[in-house]
């Protein structure tokens, strides 16, 4: 009984730091080592933390399968949206210089949002994984 309430204490100390950390690396794969899928699988790692302390059940209603599926999807739209956007202001897919006035400013803004799209689509599809793995575990 007391080891159950110290990880969970542990865990609610530690998940905040690693969505924190995934945010950093999502936001700083621009500039230095990280990005995109990097990050997805460290808010993928945080969800699983929270699932062995908490529940599967707790964790499908943190992330329920709805959800999951619209953000697989928002992810791929988002990467896929960048370039097209890009092939209509006469660039070529995902040539981020011709989506600003400034071809730099358009490398800026064009890489974080691909990168985001990235991000969203494996924390997404690697939680989804978990997920069917950890429930097939369970039915056995």
């Amino acid at each position: 009984m007391t080891r159950e309430i110290v990880l969970r204490i542990v865990a609610k100390l530690l998940i905040p730091y690693i969505l924190l950390f995934a945010l950093y690396v999502q936001f700083h794969g621009d500039y230095g080592p990280g990005g995109g899928f990097q990050a997805g699988v460290i808010v993928a790692a945080g969800l699983v933390l929270y699932s062995l302390v908490f529940g599967l059940e707790s964790a499908r209603r943190v992330a329920p399968r709805a959800a999951l599926d619209a953000l697989l999807a928002f992810g791929v739209l988002l990467y896929a949206g960048v370039g097209v956007a890009a092939m209509l202001r006469g660039g070529n897919f995902l040539d981020y210089g011709a989506l600003e006035h400034d071809p730099i400013h358009g490398q800026h803004h064009g890489i974080l949002l691909v990168e985001l799209g990235v991000g969203v689509t494996v924390a997404a599809a690697m939680i989804s994984i978990y997920f069917s793995f950890a429930a097939r575990r369970r039915s056995k």
